[in-house]
């Protein structure tokens, strides 16, 4: 039976977006292959970022793009150095606060997050992201919302002020509206 035209039109609301499949492919990829992680792990480094472009091309991920490439490598490092057992609810912002034990009262989370924050670009952030990851894994039982991230370090490049305005609510404690996050997702 075809599909009739506004069946086609519609999405299924269930189908995983792009970012979903990912993580959660990642994730599980980790757990049956610890060759795959350990390499993940190595391609933290820009200089050894090549470790996981099997993987990324697997995916469909044009390597040849760095505003394309950065955000999976990324999330995938970051996979692969904490061995998640799922996609977390933790989001960014609330993880930095969560390292320290005044929250976002320290003096400490707020010049980390002054630094996110003070990011111009798509590059800058992902080398800014990298030592919070390892902290946040270091004092955080609970795994990041890696499909959340991955979303908007994709569109770090053209929406920049509004993720970081995500990421301070996140840190604050302020609850995004019904409306910002209807826009995000």
């Amino acid at each position: 039976m075809k599909p009739t035209q506004s069946q086609e039109q519609t999405p299924d609301k269930t189908q995983p977006g792009r970012e979903e499949r990912f993580v959660s492919g990642v994730i599980q990829q980790c757990q049956q292959d610890k060759g795959l992680a350990a390499r993940l792990r190595r391609a933290d480094n820009p200089a050894t970022e090549y470790q996981s472009w099997e993987l990324l091309a697997a995916y469909g991920i044009d390597l040849e793009y760095e505003q394309q490439r950065l955000p999976f490598v990324t999330v995938a490092a970051v996979i692969g150095k904490t061995k998640p057992e799922r996609n977390g609810a933790l989001r960014l912002g609330q993880a930095l606060a969560t390292c320290y034990e005044d929250g976002h009262e320290s003096s400490l989370a707020k010049t980390r997050l002054r630094r996110l924050l003070a990011c111009h670009d798509l590059p800058e952030l992902c080398r800014i992201l990298r030592p919070l990851f390892s902290l946040i894994d270091s004092k955080v039982s609970r795994p990041l919302d890696y499909t959340r991230l991955l979303k908007q370090l994709r569109r770090f490049p053209f929406n920049a002020q509004q993720i970081k305005a995500q990421w301070a609510q996140e840190f604050y404690g302020q609850p995004l509206s019904v409306d910002a996050e209807e826009r995000f997702e």
